[in-house]
């Protein structure tokens, strides 16, 4: 089987198996590591032997394994007389015989809810959910918080560990617990879509196997809480984004801006599905942010060619947005669609407004939307050097690439004289 294929498969079990085990023995940093461990395991035996006829079960039979050898590890260390009996789950984690899900259960739902237990801190929430749940590596997850690895590293240990000393009860949380969670949960699977759909580095832009899953995770909480408007915002801004994706990869890997893109590749049964969402969801009440993302992302993927984007629409939605949410990115985002909607000298200015929000320090975003405006007003010069200054901070490459050829297609400046 090809290794592409495999790794598929590993990333849609391994929070299924994690879960499986946590639920059978507690112990969720040690399940973490059996877990991974199975993984190693698959990714050298299946390529060579075949995908098991139940590939779900050889993980956990694995994984249980490998979690029984490490708590034996541990005990020795510790000189502990137990048996390995004494780590399994908790009485409190337990549940009646009547009331524990099928053998085959998809765990990855509670998971996802004990990840983001109040008894963690939200930036443990978040972090461990991405690693355990999300499927990110550290590094990924550190880039995502723009910290250094080592410090990734500490916080996912201290939120593994906090589960584990704080006897957490392994089930979906009641309805009173559920909005305390659901707002770092939303976050989480939020930041999970947007490392799949712009790479934060690597070789390629779009990694299809996170983006697929945090729309899974969505569609989970979806139907877990249909009614909830920010829930169904976000699966809607989701699949409106996610819809772009065949246009936004050229043939030789390069990124295509939405301006250039062949709209006839973009998926519309997803359209069609976004769009009923939020239409249905924006009625509902108080209006969140993953809402009017939502909309704004109607309004591009409505738009038949990208002359006949609403600009104007969008330049209110992000008004909205500004009110809601003290993002830099969002601001960023509202100079240039007033650029599109009020001329480019207007976004150029809010662009000025942002160059000292210590938050886009070092964020290829901003020289790259400068670049742009300063291109629609004719000042060559000054595009490219931005162009270039947003690749130089650009970690992805598919995105260097694409700002170091802007910056080539302006050419040098003609000679003076």
């Amino acid at each position: 089987m090809p290794k592409t294929r495999v790794e598929d498969l590993l990333r849609e079990f391994a929070p299924r198996v994690l879960g499986a085990l946590v639920r059978r023995y507690g112990h969720f940093d040690t399940a973490e590591d059996a877990v991974q461990e199975a993984l190693i395991a698959a990714a050298e035996a299946w390529p060579r032997d075949g995908v098991p006829e139940n590939p779900r079960g050889w993980l956990i039979t694995v994984a249980s394994r490998r979690l029984t050898d490490l708590l034996r590890r541990e005990q020795a260390r510790m000189r502990r007389e137990d048996t390995v009996a004494r780590w399994v789950l908790p009485e409190q984690w337990r549940a009646p015989a009547a009331d524990r899900p099928p053998a085959d259960a998809d765990d990855t739902l509670i998971l996802l809810f004990l990840c983001c237990h109040p008894a963690l801190s939200p930036a443990s929430q978040i972090a461990l959910t991405l690693r355990a749940v999300g499927g990110l590596t550290t590094a990924e997850v550190a880039r995502a918080f723009l910290v250094p690895e080592a410090t990734m590293t500490r916080r996912i240990s201290r939120g593994k560990q906090r589960i584990r000393d704080s006897g957490l009860r392994f089930a979906l949380p009641t309805e009173a617990e559920r909005a305390d969670r659901l707002a770092a949960v939303l976050h989480v699977l939020y930041l999970v879509f947007t490392e799949g759909y712009a790479r934060t580095a690597g070789p390629g832009l779009l990694r299809a196997d996170l983006t697929a899953e945090a729309i899974r995770l969505t569609r989970l909480v979806h139907r877990l809480l249909p009614d909830d408007p920010e829930v169904t915002g976000l699966l809607a801004l989701m699949l409106l984004t996610d819809a772009r994706a065949p246009a936004r990869i050229g043939p030789h890997g390069e990124l295509v801006p939405m301006a250039e893109q062949d709209r006839s590749r973009w998926r519309a049964d997803q359209i069609a599905e976004g769009t009923e969402l939020i239409t249905r969801a924006l009625p509902r009440g108080a209006v969140g942010a993953y809402q009017v993302q939502a909309a704004i992302a109607a309004v591009h993927d409505e738009a038949a060619d990208a002359r006949d984007t609403d600009w104007a629409q969008i330049t209110a939605l992000y008004e909205v947005l500004l009110g809601i949410s003290d993002n830099p990115v969002v601001a960023l985002n509202h100079a240039v669609a007033v650029a599109m909607s009020r001329g480019p000298s207007d976004g150029l200015a809010r662009l000025a407004e942002l160059a000292g929000d210590a938050r886009l320090a070092g964020d290829p975003r901003l020289p790259a939307a400068r670049a742009h405006l300063w291109e629609m007003v004719g000042e060559r010069v000054a595009a490219r050097e931005a162009y270039r200054e947003a690749a130089a901070r650009s970690t992805n490459l598919a995105q260097q690439r694409y700002l170091y050829a802007r910056a080539e297609r302006l050419g040098d400046p003609p000679p003076a004289g």
